[in-house]
């Protein structure tokens, strides 16, 4: 029996496509932005907010190491990527995997948890072929605080892994969150093929006047040395006076040339379209309107380990969905004062902390079993990698995998 089956289909965050609107503006009461301007009047510009403790009413009910998945909302673009069989087509069928994702968010100005030290995200998804990808994610440092991610599928040759460093600083009405870190895309089955790509930055406008609105700005990079392509995204911010919301350019080109051979447009939040630089008609690469996320599942709260997120998190995220932010803010306050006891206890007899699932190679964190992992024998790498993120789980028991 599949944990497939034991496990709750996620809801997905919402996302918007109004060029007015982008579905991430919010309004605060008085008291809520009196609340900010308290904060705010502490700090000076440019100053990293890695260390400040905001209300818990800015708060997305989730943790980042769960907000990394948004971007893997559609992995079968991916699964169709694999099996391109021209260069330049795969090229462009990975990028619009990259851009898929990011029209996925909630509504307003939310900010993820800052994942405790030691904390674990585990999902899964099922491709449209009936297989299968796992993901897991674990906060492997806290200062400076580092997210490291793997999401593999044997079955396809696929392996995505990265470190998210996030470093937020203060810009006077803004605040931006600078998605710092190195990821990338394996194909091992068909092309033997690396993809390295960047992520662009956040930026949350109007925290001292004016409406709050969420916005992706800033340059990101796809890269494939082996097919000599490269990709540059430009994620632009609306101006104060004139533009749209959600706009990106890029230019697909030859990097060893420089050599322009696509040109991609439009708004991550509605349409994406490329077209030749020796053709006038541009086409649809990505739209968000034909094109429905497709779910992760998560196993159930009661069978998770204490430091996986949803279960980590549950009673804050509990307290927020009630609206209850005094609630809120004592269960947030008690896992802060639950690290600091930990951070304390490892100092104090000398046992420094070591992630479960990640491992320093060359300033990187990598996924342990890397090398491990049967890519070459699907069904035995799907049950090496399945048998190993779930091993954990205090109730789980072997008729429930794969």
């Amino acid at each position: 029996m599949s944990i497939l089956r034991s496990i709750v289909k996620d809801t997905p965050a919402s996302s918007g496509n109004n060029d007015s609107d982008p579905d991430s503006t919010e309004v605060l009461e008085d008291s809520s932005r009196s609340i900010i301007m308290g904060i705010i009047s502490q700090l000076r510009k440019g100053m990293d907010l890695h260390r400040v403790t905001f209300p818990t009413f800015v708060l997305e009910p989730r943790s980042l190491l769960e907000k990394i998945t948004d971007y893997m909302s559609h992995p079968d673009f991916l699964l169709m990527a694999s099996k391109e069989t021209d260069q330049q087509k795969r090229f462009i069928g990975v990028l619009r995997y990259f851009l898929s994702g990011w029209h996925v968010k909630p509504k307003g100005v939310k900010k993820p948890y800052n994942p405790v030290l030691g904390e674990i995200f585990e999902c899964q998804w099922k491709y449209g072929n009936g297989t299968d990808a796992f993901y897991v994610a674990e906060q492997v440092s806290h200062h400076p605080p580092i997210s490291a991610y793997y999401y593999g599928s044997p079955e396809n040759g696929i392996r995505i892994q990265g470190n998210v460093r996030p470093k937020s600083r203060f810009l006077g009405n803004s605040v931006v969150s600078l998605t710092e870190g190195d990821s990338y895309i394996e194909f091992s089955h068909f092309h033997n093929e690396r993809y390295d790509f960047t992520m662009p930055n956040m930026y949350a406008r109007g925290i001292l006047f004016g409406k709050m609105v969420l916005e992706l700005g800033d340059n990101c990079v796809l890269r494939c040395r082996t097919s000599d392509l490269t990709c540059e995204v430009d994620f632009k911010t609306k101006g104060f006076f004139s533009g749209q919301y959600n706009v990106l350019v890029g230019k697909i080109k030859k990097e060893s040339t420089g050599e322009v051979l696509y040109e991609i447009s439009g708004q991550w939040s509605n349409e994406i379209f490329i077209k030749s630089v020796k053709s006038s008609t541009k086409t649809s690469l990505f739209d968000v309107s034909t094109a429905p996320i497709r779910q992760k599942t998560v196993a159930p709260e009661s069978i998770q380990a204490e430091n996986e997120s949803r279960r980590l998190w549950s009673k804050l995220t509990a307290a927020i969905k009630n609206n209850d932010m005094d609630q809120a803010t004592t269960e947030k306050l008690a896992i802060e004062d639950r690290q600091r006891e930990e951070a304390k206890y490892r100092e104090e007899h000398g046992k420094p902390f070591q992630p479960v699932f990640f491992e320093l190679v060359n300033g990187q964190y990598e996924f342990k079993a890397n090398n491990i992992i049967d890519f070459q024998n699907p069904q035995h790498g799907k049950q090496q990698l399945c048998d190993l993120l779930y091993s954990h789980h205090p109730k789980q028991t072997n008729n429930n995998q794969p």
